[in-house]
């Protein structure tokens, strides 16, 4: 089904049902005692019988017409029912909505892919997505309005939206001509929303209303930031999107990263969604461009440290050149924890499946490899009380190599599931 056909349907469902309640307004005056005081007043007794057999017809057709509509939203493009659709809606309504509590942190790619795995099984979703980022279509927009950032925010909401295909191709559009050459249409439209709502987070709210997302998008903080990179040479690299180029230039390691202004404070909805969460996720993502800056933002890191939620590090597939060239597994959580300053992870996810020397070679020509794990590392997590998990994790897409959103999710929400019944035992063995 068209977007448009879809939206004429949604609009035509709601026309029969105010019809409907027409309808029910004209069936109560004709069966109470205001109906006698029109007929005193006009004089006329058949007022009574209009009133009770037009409020009757309108309750009729609104159902019938309204069901059919409701219907034709569920069915498949040749004209049968779409089970499925069905399906998939009693099961948001039933199952998603009593699903744990998650709070997933980071940015990039890495953030939206898990989102659409975790969407899956609970509709408890609240990102926190940085806004650190200063370059392509979002720091050309960035710089020209004086907001923040949408990109990494615009692929979150996307992730978690109910929409159709089309729409997410219309949003996901980057412009290859003229003055708006590439530029994304879905930025444009979080700038257009923006503008029109005087707020960054008031617009995101109001576009995640109109996509129909499931939980909540929000960003890091609303101060304008920019990240900061501290190489172990001394050099400082100002801007996020020149971290790794420059990094390159320099061959030198990252030592850590800092934001500006360093006062930045967190959304208020974001404190209260990590205080009431049952798993607290981070990653994947660019460690310190896309996963560490929110941990920067002021109080974050110790609002998840206090949080009794499991809290789970997904560690990357690969190494990013200029950011984390022949980092292991346990770089990356020591690199985390550094920037966090506190204990805040009880869990690291890892990929234990090869990947085949085809797609790999792409990646070393890049200058990328695998992020490994050793048994000796895994001891040494395990003395820092970090349970490790291993599972084969790939999804390889057009020699692009991603998690696999539905298995890193169900092992997510199992282990946050496994943690509330131990939980819920123990209080019950107590009482």
């Amino acid at each position: 089904m068209k977007i448009l056909d879809w939206i004429k349907l949604s609009f035509n469902t709601k026309k029969w049902i105010i019809i409907g309640g027409i309808g029910l307004i004209c069936l109560i005056i004709g069966i109470t005692p205001i109906s006698y005081e029109l007929v005193l007043l006009i004089n006329n007794p058949i007022i009574y019988i209009i009133l009770l057999l037009l409020g009757g017809l309108l309750v009729i057709l609104s159902f019938k017409k309204g069901f059919n509509s409701v219907l034709k939203l569920l069915q498949s493009s040749d004209g049968n029912l779409n089970v499925d659709s069905v399906n998939r809606v009693l099961y948001k309504k039933k199952v998603l909505e009593k699903g744990p509590k998650i709070v997933a942190i980071g940015g990039g790619t890495g953030l939206s892919v898990l989102l659409r795995g975790l969407k899956e099984y609970t509709s408890n979703i609240t990102a926190i997505v940085t806004v650190a980022d200063d370059g392509g279509g979002s720091g050309v927009l960035r710089e020209d309005l004086g907001m923040l950032p949408p990109g990494d925010i615009r692929n979150c909401i996307l992730a978690l939206a109910d929409t159709e295909p089309v729409m997410e191709k219309v949003l996901q559009h980057r412009f290859k001509e003229g003055k708006l050459k590439g530029q994304n249409f879905g930025n444009l439209f979080i700038a257009a929303m923006n503008e029109i709502y005087g707020n960054f987070e008031r617009a995101i709210k109001e576009i995640s209303n109109v996509l129909a997302v499931t939980g909540r998008v929000l960003p890091m903080t609303l101060e304008d930031v920019k990240l900061y990179a501290k190489l172990k040479n001394g050099e400082i690299i100002e801007g996020e999107s020149k971290i790794p180029i420059k990094n390159k230039e320099l061959g030198s390691e990252i030592d850590e990263v800092f934001i500006n202004p360093k006062e930045s404070y967190p959304l208020k909805e974001a404190i209260d969604a990590i205080n009431e969460a049952d798993g607290i996720v981070l990653g994947p993502g660019s460690l310190y461009t896309s996963v560490i800056p929110n941990l920067l933002v002021k109080d974050l890191s110790y609002h998840i440290w206090k949080s009794d939620a499991v809290k789970i590090y997904v560690s990357n597939v690969m190494t990013q050149p200029g950011e984390t060239d022949n980092y292991d597994v346990l770089d990356h959580v020591k690199a985390l924890l550094k920037h966090g300053k506190i204990d805040i992870v009880d869990y690291v996810i890892v990929n234990n499946e090869e990947i085949p020397e085809s797609v790999l070679k792409k990646y070393h020509e890049d200058g990328a490899q695998s992020v490994i794990i050793s048994d000796n590392q895994e001891k040494e997590l395990n003395k820092m009380n970090i349970k490790v998990i291993k599972e084969d994790l790939i999804d390889i897409k057009k020699n692009y190599v991603r998690h696999d959103a539905h298995k890193v999710s169900k092992i997510i929400t199992d282990l946050i599931i496994k943690k509330k019944i131990e939980k819920d035992n123990k209080n019950s063995r107590e009482n």
